[in-house]
């Protein structure tokens, strides 16, 4: 698919998902992806995510903008633009959204664009693993000869404020 092409589609199902006219904002899409990837975790949870999804913002591979990587099928959390949010967890996932937005990012992310939950055990032999944070294991993907680190290390919390 173009990038022109994922765009346009990525714009048409944030139409229709949120049921309006009106395209949420970056920020509600940022918090939507740590909302529904690492609410119950920690704030280095959430900043890792939020990491990840503005690597894949950056990333030639991936649409440019917050709502286009976040709304991507099959990418996050199913129904990640459309659940209802419980208001009562909203304070620290905003707080974080804003960060990452303002240019935080968690320090052992780097480049990683990906994550799966810490308890998955993946059966390939292409995953660099650079931190588990909130309950994921966050991953570069890179050719097997240079993969130094095969499985998550221990987690990593408490490392970002």
């Amino acid at each position: 698919m173009s990038r022109s092409l994922g765009k346009g589609f990525a714009a048409l199902f944030l139409l229709t998902a949120c049921g309006s006219l009106q395209r949420p904002s970056e920020t509600e899409c940022m918090e939507r992806a740590m909302y529904f990837e690492s609410i119950r975790s920690s704030r280095d949870g959430l900043i890792a995510v939020g990491s990840v999804v503005m690597n894949r913002v950056a990333s030639i591979d991936y649409p440019n903008t917050v709502c286009g990587v976040v709304s991507q099928p099959n990418q996050f959390a199913p129904g990640v633009m459309t659940r209802p949010m419980d208001s009562r967890s909203m304070p620290l996932v905003q707080e974080a959204a804003r960060s990452v937005l303002a240019g935080q990012r968690h320090p052992l992310i780097g480049n990683a664009e990906f994550f799966h939950a810490a308890t998955y055990d993946a059966p390939y032999d292409n995953m660099h693993y650079v931190l588990v944070a909130g309950g994921n294991a966050f991953y570069e993907r890179r050719r097997p000869e240079l993969v130094t680190q095969p499985v998550p290390p221990p987690p990593t919390e408490g490392m970002v404020r």
